[in-house]
């Protein structure tokens, strides 16, 4: 890949920029590749997150916050009557 002059010739500099640009262009390709899959496996989601329109879904965010307050207050509720069930024979018992 020498010439006679001792520096590298124009052919292997091409070859090396051929063979880089080549590597570059395969991980580039396979990058696309990857996410096209994401894309067309998620579509549904990723749609889904897309049509939605902003009005629809600001409402979601009130509605969120209100069933974590019923959970809160069913568990709430499910503790006090356990706390009855137990406490209440001893109660009873005194009266």
């Amino acid at each position: 890949s020498h010439d006679d002059s001792g520096g590298i010739d124009s052919d292997a500099i091409d070859y090396s920029v051929h063979e880089a640009w080549n590597e570059a262009t395969n991980v580039y390709l396979l990058v696309i590749y990857y996410s096209l899959f994401l894309y067309f496996r998620n579509k549904r989601k990723i749609m889904r997150i897309f049509t939605v329109p902003p009005t629809a879904e600001a409402p979601s965010e009130p509605n969120f916050y209100d069933s974590m307050k019923k959970i809160r207050l069913r568990q709430q509720l499910e503790m006090y009557s356990i706390g009855k069930i137990v406490l209440c024979p001893l109660r009873c018992s005194d009266s």
